[in-house]
């Protein structure tokens, strides 16, 4: 029997056991271990897999998974309240940094087409990285998780406009008002479906699931939903696979969630992998210096363009701090935008390497940026002397009691305080 993917997977994982025992003992993040993973097997250094397209469909399920997951926890109520930070926090994020590398690029003699093309690229951040590490954190739903988490959906809805953009500033195409229309009612399209799924049809088939007690069928119910979701976007164009808000309110939520983690970090661990395999190790050595220098660049301009929009939604400015630095990367739908710049003409071969390169090295900072982000907020808050909240500081000191303390806010975890709120018991959570 031959399974030419089999040699590929086979070299991934061993691989990565190695990198990531090494990453582990000098305390380096696993996202980033995962990235160095894809480097090293990727074809311009020791091109140990042969069919890399084939991992990449393959890591394209993990994001999936990861969306996925993400929805389960956010219900339909949660996202309404964070309506302001995705609509205007999003615009705004996105606004002020493809104006502020718009001029930046126009400035150091580019073209404002090129321009705005690599304000495209800088304005997107990486939805699997942010998300995967806040949930590794627990802090999916800190505040700065919400804000996150509200910034990033904006984005994924504007790669839409985007990627119709790119071939109109390379002089290929017509300003189609038809075309931005046709756009429009695909979104319009997948809201409505999703709402209609969400309230009618998804729940009697998940009562339906449920009678039969059947854990496997259940996850395959849960697994069958999710990818059909996503596949219902990707036909229409959009970028748009949080199908797991459609099970986000029910009841059996945490246990879907349960049943697929672990098929959630193993696709998502190749999606890091398929990231490092895109970068060329001969063109990262020799222009050593000018991507650690570019990479720096980006970092320190995204985490000051991202934070007014932060403060902008009402956000104190220690959580807005937290939020901005954590989407200083490049996202991952910015290789996309890149590739679609060089064969529009917008972009030449070494500056779409430089780009790569540079991208790729501010993913893998990103945990460490993000390790030392409070440390920033609290050294900004106290040199800015920034008023205490009296209502909030006396609400912390109130006592409570007869109440529950949840020590770690797992799936387990959750469970509980959705049986506590459910039977009126106030609680606090440790994590």
């Amino acid at each position: 029997m031959d399974i030419p993917l089999l040699p590929d997977i086979v070299a991934i994982f061993c691989l990565s056991i190695g990198v990531l025992l090494v990453c582990h003992q000098i305390k380096i993040p696993p996202i980033v271990g995962f990235l160095l993973t894809g480097v090293l097997c990727g074809p311009t250094a020791l091109g140990l897999v042969q069919n890399p397209h084939a991992v990449e469909l393959l890591a394209e399920i993990g994001v999936v998974l990861l969306l996925f997951s993400i929805g389960l926890e956010m219900s339909g109520e949660e996202l309404m309240r964070l309506k302001r930070p995705v609509f205007v926090g999003g615009t705004a994020q996105v606004v002020l940094t493809v104006g502020a590398f718009m001029c930046l690029g126009v400035l150091t003699g580019q073209t404002w087409q090129q321009s705005m093309m690599y304000g495209f690229l800088a304005s997107l951040s990486s939805t699997a990285i942010v998300l995967s590490r806040l949930q590794q954190k627990a802090q999916s739903e800190s505040p700065q998780g919400r804000l996150d988490f509200s910034v990033l959906i904006f984005q994924d809805i504007a790669v839409v406009p985007m990627m119709l953009a790119i071939p109109i500033l390379a002089g290929q195409g017509d300003t189609d008002l038809g075309g931005m229309l046709i756009s429009a009612g695909r979104t319009l399209v997948i809201l409505v479906g999703g709402w209609v799924l969400a309230r009618h049809v998804v729940p009697r088939i998940m009562q339906l699931v449920l009678r039969t007690r059947s854990k496997e069928l259940m996850l395959m119910t849960v697994l069958g939903l999710c990818f059909a979701i996503a596949l219902g976007t990707a036909s229409l164009g959009l970028s748009l696979p949080r199908s797991g808000l459609l099970l986000s309110g029910s009841e059996y939520s945490l246990n879907v969630l349960e049943g697929i983690l672990p098929f959630k970090d193993v696709f998502t661990s190749l999606f890091f992998i398929s990231v490092g395999m895109l970068l060329d190790v001969g063109f990262l050595v020799h222009h050593l210096d000018k991507v650690f220098l570019f990479a720096a660049l980006l970092i320190f301009l995204k985490s000051i363009l991202s934070l007014p929009p932060m403060l902008l939604v009402g956000s104190p400015l220690r959580v807005s701090i937290l939020a901005a630095m954590s989407l200083a990367q490049i996202g991952e739908f910015s290789f996309v935008l890149a590739r679609s710049a060089v064969n529009s003409g917008l972009m030449d071969n070494d500056g779409y390497q430089m780009f790569l390169a540079a991208s790729i090295v501010t993913m893998m900072l990103t945990p460490t940026v993000m390790e030392i982000a409070p440390k920033v907020a609290s050294f900004v808050s106290r040199h800015m002397h920034m008023p205490v909240d009296e209502e909030a500081a006396a609400q912390k000191d109130e006592s409570l009691k007869d109440h529950l303390i949840i020590v770690g806010f797992g799936v387990g975890g959750k469970h509980l305080a959705r049986t506590a709120r459910e039977a009126g018991i106030p609680y606090v959570i440790l994590e």
